[in-house]
């Protein structure tokens, strides 16, 4: 996404530790959410690591703390799925449409409700994250890629892509681990 979209205003919504950010160093101005001040602590120490600023905001990715139209693009790397309810997963969508420049775009990743490990299981689960000895479950909403369509398109996106991630390789890509999506907010 770097490549396309060499330079503007970047948010990053859910940035967690800033693993996503290190692309877009060169000709972005580069801004990150996180509802977690632990992950935002972790990134500003990821930033300094690597080499680049990143202008980094404790917030809700259901309300956002800018003016309409700030920014240029928007990534979010596996962060809709995290927000319980349907209502909440669509404000969250429309808030990133209204955070974006007309003719903005955004890349946002969501995990795939055909991946193998979940073809038994309900679309709204609680997985298990294992660290530092201790267990901790996290909520999951796992997306068709013809559901997601439908919800950014809800939010007043356009449609760009929607497409397994680059990196799976088994020969049905409807069994991607994440799908990605391309969406751009209209000019007028």
């Amino acid at each position: 996404m770097a490549r396309r979209w060499k330079k503007g205003r970047l948010l990053n919504v859910g940035c967690a530790h800033g693993p996503d950010f290190p692309p877009f160093r060169e000709g972005f101005d580069l801004w990150g959410v996180d509802i977690s001040g632990k992950m935002l602590r972790l990134a500003r120490k990821y930033s300094g690591k690597f080499g680049f600023i990143a202008n980094l905001v404790l917030a809700d990715a259901r309300s956002l703390p800018f003016h309409d139209g700030t920014f240029d693009r928007a990534i979010a790397v596996a962060s809709y799925h995290h927000i319980e309810g349907q209502q909440e997963r669509r404000q969250a969508f429309e808030e990133l449409r209204r955070v974006l420049k007309p003719g903005g775009e955004a890349f946002l990743t969501v995990w795939n409700r055909w991946q193998p490990r979940f073809w038994l299981k309900p679309k709204e689960l609680m997985v298990p994250w294992r660290t530092k000895g201790e267990v901790f479950h996290r909520y999951y909403y796992l997306y068709s890629a013809s559901e997601l369509r439908k919800a950014l398109t809800a939010a007043g996106f356009e449609v760009v892509s929607i497409a397994p991630e680059k990196a799976y390789t088994f020969p049905l890509k409807v069994f991607s681990r994440n799908i990605c999506a391309l969406v751009r907010k209209s000019e007028t």
